[in-house]
């Protein structure tokens, strides 16, 4: 799923102008949408800022990582330890300073994991995940396996966060922000060089190409945005716990990119979309008799994903670009 052939980087005009509805439908959702489905739609927001920073990783740079949510879960811990007990921090700082250690953390850590390749990567990912998720989950004093409560939203001055549709428009700036600088980033020379890298790091090193240091700085970068992620997760649910950190959590990104569609970040916030309302559909499903359908909703989601990989290797995005090329040519 690695080779330029798995990539999506340009889009058929049709394919553009059906995202660029789906924008405008979420800016217009909170007009229409009850409070619990604007709390839905937020979540959806946050976890595609999650997957687009993973497919940054996967897709872009070929690097597939395990451990991806131990910076998510780092910049939700940051924003709860900085918040005093008794008023609301500035957001102004707490999330900078959130999105720093989770880029920190990533920094120390790839250090170490971008020197491997392949089923080694993975694996170490993987383990450093799972030695910060019990760093959390066994220390009483970051809040044990039971978690911290966050008790107030960070406070931004102009507009209160506190207001569900405030905080979904936050959340939606943050969206569109993070997406117009990772596709930016994309069609930068920083960006080519780590398409380069993908394709054949080899080549590029045999160029001249410091693969180390790029492959560093797009660990480091997409680590600080699971951060970004992490920071609205926790203001948005009043509570972090170790199982933002675990692998559970990293695999539904992988999951969400592979759904999406990599190496364009649309495909990401689709992939996520798609990921959490087939979750929830799942989840809700009646018993038959005896059986308890929504209880096994991991099964029913283990075969949507093998028959959405199967059917559509480039994802839902490139199963609708297909589409969209198919009738285009059609129409000719």
């Amino acid at each position: 799923m690695s080779s330029s052939k798995a990539n999506l980087e340009v889009l058929p005009r049709g394919l553009q102008f059906a995202l660029l509805l789906a924008a405008v439908l979420l800016a217009v959702f909170p007009f229409v949408g009850a409070d619990f489905y604007l709390q839905v739609v937020t979540r959806m927001m946050i976890l595609a800022i999650l997957a687009m920073s993973l497919d940054l990783l996967q897709g872009v740079a070929g690097m597939v990582s395990l451990g991806h949510a131990a910076y998510f879960g780092i910049a939700g811990y940051a924003l709860a330890f900085l918040m005093p007990p008794g008023e609301p921090a500035s957001l102004w700082w707490t999330l900078p300073a959130a999105m720093l250690g989770s880029a920190l953390a990533a920094l120390v850590i790839g250090f170490f994991v971008v020197r491997t390749r392949g089923i080694y990567f993975i694996m170490v990912t993987m383990a450093f995940a799972q030695m910060v998720f019990y760093l959390f989950f066994d220390n009483k004093p970051l809040g044990g396996s039971d978690g911290i409560y966050i008790n107030f939203k960070p406070a931004a001055g102009l507009f209160d966060l506190e207001d569900k549709k405030v905080f979904y428009f936050f959340t939606l700036a943050c969206l569109a922000a993070t997406y117009f600088l990772l596709r930016r980033l994309l069609f930068s020379p920083f960006g080519r060089a780590l398409a380069g890298i993908r394709v054949n790091e080899h080549r590029m090193r045999s160029m001249g190409f410091s693969t180390f240091g790029y492959k560093l700085t797009a660990f480091t970068l997409a680590g600080a945005l699971a951060g970004l992620a992490g920071y609205l997760w926790g203001a948005l649910s009043g509570y972090v716990n170790p199982e933002l950190m675990g692998f559970h959590m990293s695999a539904h990104a992988l999951m969400m990119v592979i759904l999406g569609g990599m190496g364009n970040f649309a495909g990401a916030i689709l992939g996520a979309f798609s990921f959490e309302y087939v979750l929830h559909m799942f989840k809700d499903l009646d018993k038959i008799g005896s059986f308890d359908a929504g209880k096994h909703w991991q099964l029913w989601m283990g075969i949507f994903i093998v028959i959405v990989v199967v059917i559509a290797p480039r994802g839902l995005l490139g199963l609708m670009e297909g589409f969209m090329r198919k009738k285009e040519s059609g129409d000719e």
